[in-house]
């Protein structure tokens, strides 16, 4: 519902005065997606980074390598789905980037490009959850691995006093999970750390808030206790 506040911020005026503001706002939005360009090239420009280490992960039918993961495909994308080895359900917010990347997979594989998720909770927590969604992507534990401390997205507490760990590159990591997405190349039996992004780097992921910034409200998370506050699992939303 819109409120009076809201009205307040907006003009209302006659289709020509519209028309006028609305090409002015579509030459910043050409120059915003030129510049998406421009960073999608540097991000495919980046190093990258040999992967030395015999990580292990564990899925219904069995223990699996990181080249395991890639299924044939050239490229891997993880996605690092926080879902503590203690907890019954997956983090809410993460579920809602899940509810949108489930229908993606198919075409990602289409680009030479498999997909995962990957938690540190066992699978005998990650199963019933996922059964629960509905969801088909192909979901790994890290239970008995440190690759989740090693990509940045599980602290522990003696990382966490030592002021070691680090979310994001930048911003110091409490204790826990925490969500993010890395990509992998793979080269015969050599595989590439290529990127990683996390916290708001995850956004783009979201096309409900994709949708939403189109809109007159937006994402009208303002006044809340944090952005994702309104989010619930999408069997738990109370219908209308």
């Amino acid at each position: 519902m819109t409120t009076k506040k809201d009205e307040a911020k907006r003009a209302v005026v006659g289709r020509d005065e519209w028309l006028a503001a609305r090409k002015a706002l579509l030459a910043k939005e050409k120059a915003f997606t030129k510049e998406r360009d421009a960073l999608s090239a540097a991000r495919r420009d980046l190093p990258m980074v040999k992967i030395e280490k015999a990580y292990a992960f564990h899925e219904p039918s069995g223990k699996r390598s990181l080249a395991d993961l890639f299924d044939g495909m050239r490229q891997l994308v993880v996605y690092h789905f926080m879902l503590d080895p203690s907890w019954e359900a997956g983090c809410k917010s993460c579920s809602l980037l899940a509810d949108h990347f489930e229908p993606a997979v198919v075409h990602l594989r289409a680009r030479d490009t498999a997909f995962v998720a990957i938690s540190r909770a066992p699978v005998s927590r990650i199963e019933p959850f996922k059964k629960r969604m509905g969801w088909t992507f192909r979901w790994l534990s890290s239970f008995e691995d440190d690759f989740n401390y090693d990509f940045g997205v599980s602290f522990g507490p003696d990382e966490a006093a030592a002021k070691r760990a680090l979310y994001n590159y930048d911003k110091p990591g409490s204790v826990g999970e925490a969500p993010g997405l890395s990509a992998f190349l793979r080269d015969g039996d050599d595989v590439f750390h290529t990127y990683s992004t996390y916290g708001r780097g995850l956004d783009v992921l979201i096309n409900a808030y994709n949708i939403l910034d189109m809109t007159a409200l937006g994402r009208h998370e303002e006044g809340l206790p944090y952005g994702m506050a309104w989010v619930r699992h999408h069997d738990r939303y109370e219908a209308p």
